[in-house]
């Protein structure tokens, strides 16, 4: 029997282990502001970080056209590629990961990126060897839908009581919550700490220090 509480580590990309939420409230607001839309503040722009490009444009910019969906996309794309390569890991970051894959804990990511997005990240930041499985939001329902969670567990062969999602926004706990799997949430990232806690994750750390300090302790 294993000493470990979880056996599984799912983490969420943006804003839990990459310093990118300004970044992508900026793009969402610049796609907008290029295409003479109504431009979302910034707590609008925040809230949907997270999930899937489409369902984000649908809650960031209401009463949208779905066949203007396209052209959104494309200047949010050119927006964030050209800031891409400025963005940075939360320090720790890559010291966490490695410790935890050699304390014998199995790494995954479910993310709102897209599959061609996850993977520049992956390769820019060098991480991707070590996560054993990752899903996007172009691949299945986005968050807070469960899928993600439960076709990880199912690749991995790890039932949701071993499993432990690692997320910075209400979607990923309420994802969590839907597939049955125990959560901790992250307040560096796109929401705070206020709307985490409503969600009643098993603790809210302030940053990747507290957060490795929490693994090591209950992981």
């Amino acid at each position: 029997m294993s000493a470990r509480r979880y056996d599984l580590l799912v983490f969420d990309w943006d804003g839990t282990l990459i310093d990118s939420a300004p970044t992508i409230v900026a793009c969402i607001q610049s796609a907008c502001r290029d295409l003479g839309l109504a431009v979302p503040d910034d707590e609008r722009a925040s809230h949907v970080i997270g999930l899937g490009l489409r369902d984000a444009l649908a809650h960031a910019v209401p009463g949208l056209d779905p066949d203007e969906y396209g052209r959104v996309v494309e200047r949010y794309r050119h927006h964030f590629l050209q800031r891409d390569p400025h963005m940075t890991l939360f320090e720790g970051t890559s010291d966490m990961l490695l410790g935890l894959r050699r304390a014998g804990h199995v790494l995954a990511i479910a993310t709102g990126k897209s599959r061609a997005g996850l993977v520049r990240a992956l390769e820019s930041t060098r991480l991707g060897p070590l996560f054993s499985a990752s899903r996007c939001a172009d691949q299945c329902a986005s968050k807070p839908a469960p899928d993600m969670l439960r076709e990880l567990m199912d690749e991995l062969d790890v039932p949701a009581e071993r499993t432990l999602m690692i997320g910075d926004t209400i979607h990923d706990l309420q994802m969590a919550a839907n597939a049955g799997v125990a959560a901790v949430a992250v307040c560096h990232g796109a929401h705070p700490r206020e709307r985490l806690v409503e969600h009643r994750p098993l603790s809210c750390v302030a940053d990747t220090k507290e957060l490795r300090a929490w693994l090591n302790a209950n992981g």
